[in-house]
């Protein structure tokens, strides 16, 4: 599977020709998923040198591309999601469709699929047989409520996840509603946990020779990373209220209001820092409080502290705000919004906002490869491609002659 040609992309390893292969490069990765935790997984690994085929349907493309701003008719959002990815259409519900997305599996490694389950197997493209024709390949099965269970076959979407998991209760003012995060962060979380779930399978199939099941669940990693909730209502009855922008664990920690109307953050998670904070705004008498020595009583008392911190930077403005505690080895970060991040020097100095040349668009500016390696680096290769770019040339790869191809499209499977 060659890339692509037509397009070249600023990336981390721009500068320095990469000492070896991409880390997973051989790779074969076909991403039958749609919207965004599936295929964000499939992003992930093709990030890092993975051969991806994004495989959608011939008259129903993956809605991220109608999702969010398009320019000239094109979604912006898929030039993200859609990156490294070659396009391919072909309908699985078909007779056509169903044999070619076998003979695709008997040379792929991994496949990655969103439907609600039960789909695949109506199609005949169950585990049975796609491990029939390929036994080493990791099927990763991405769903809101995972493959079994009393709610495994409703519709799942990462907004239920954020609020079954607790992580909604928790968001807000405890005063207003529960809030939801305006992004997809359920479906992002999701996303990374089965980039690492699959890459396990891999490394138990070197071991075993033999490919597995991921059944990702899109309710579960965002419970985890919301931390020890489960084991405090288990052990103590306790349950975390919503407290806004404070924390139970430390204060002061909040938003803060600069003379300049910008707004920052402060944490003192440590208590030297805790310190250091209260002697830089002119309260060190605080310090000596008995309930200022950890990080819970503190909490306690988050009113006093956030009235000696919030007068002190309202005299202020952003700039000196974030100078006097850099100066006081305190812990603070202005409130950036987009326009902030593209110009912030320490994201410029990690090229954590890339360029990458498209041949739609032009140059595009989005988020870099997730992480650095030193010596086996990702790269953005290209962005998001056309609906089926390409689909003829990924066929003829796999030995298909073009009067199969113009029978397989004659019949509606591509």
């Amino acid at each position: 599977m060659t890339p692509p040609p037509t397009t070249t992309a600023t990336t981390r390893a721009a500068t320095v020709a990469p000492a070896s292969p991409a880390p997973l490069e051989g790779l074969r990765v076909l991403d039958l998923a749609t919207l965004f935790a599936g295929p964000l997984a499939a992003t992930m690994l093709g990030d890092f040198g993975a051969e991806v085929v994004k495989v959608e349907h011939p008259r129903r493309p993956d809605p991220s591309r109608g999702h969010g701003p398009s320019k000239d008719g094109i979604g912006l959002w898929w030039k993200l999601l859609g990156r490294n990815k070659r396009t391919m259409t072909l309908d699985l519900s078909t007779y056509g469709g169903r044999g070619t997305l076998l003979r695709l599996a008997a040379s792929a490694d991994v496949i990655i699929e969103n439907f609600r389950p039960g789909t695949l197997e109506k199609w005949d493209l169950g585990w049975e047989e796609l491990s029939a024709a390929n036994p080493r390949l990791v099927l990763a099965r991405v769903t809101g409520f995972g493959q079994f269970g009393p709610s495994a076959r409703r519709p799942g979407f990462g907004t239920l996840a954020e609020a079954m998991s607790g992580f909604a209760a928790i968001t807000g003012e405890p005063d207003a509603p529960p809030t939801l995060p305006p992004f997809g962060l359920a479906d992002s979380i999701a996303g990374l946990a089965t980039a690492y779930a699959v890459m396990t399978a891999l490394a138990a199939r070197d071991r075993t020779g033999r490919g597995q099941v991921v059944d990702m669940a899109i309710i579960e990693p965002i419970l985890t990373v919301l931390g020890p909730q489960p084991l405090w209502y288990d052990q103590l009855g306790h349950v975390q209220p919503r407290t806004g922008n404070r924390s139970q664990n430390n204060a002061p920690r909040n938003t803060y209001r600069t003379a300049d109307g910008s707004w920052v953050a402060v944490s003192t998670s440590a208590q030297s820092v805790a310190e250091r904070v209260m002697r830089l705004v002119g309260r060190p008498d605080l310090i000596t409080e008995p309930w200022f020595a950890t990080g819970a009583d503190r909490a306690g008392h988050a009113d006093v502290l956030d009235e000696a911190v919030g007068t002190w930077i309202a005299r202020h403005t952003r700039t000196d705000v974030i100078d006097a505690f850099e100066k006081a080895e305190a812990a603070v970060a202005p409130v950036q919004d987009v326009r902030d991040v593209m110009a912030d020097p320490q994201y410029a100095a990690l090229d954590t906002i890339t360029t990458v040349d498209d041949p739609e668009l032009g140059p595009l500016r989005m988020q870099n490869v997730l992480f650095r390696l030193t010596d086996t680096p990702g790269a953005i290769r290209w962005a998001g491609r056309p609906h089926g770019a390409d689909t003829d040339a990924v066929l003829t790869e796999l030995g298909l002659t073009d009067e199969e191809i113009t029978k397989l499209r004659t019949e509606g499977a591509l």
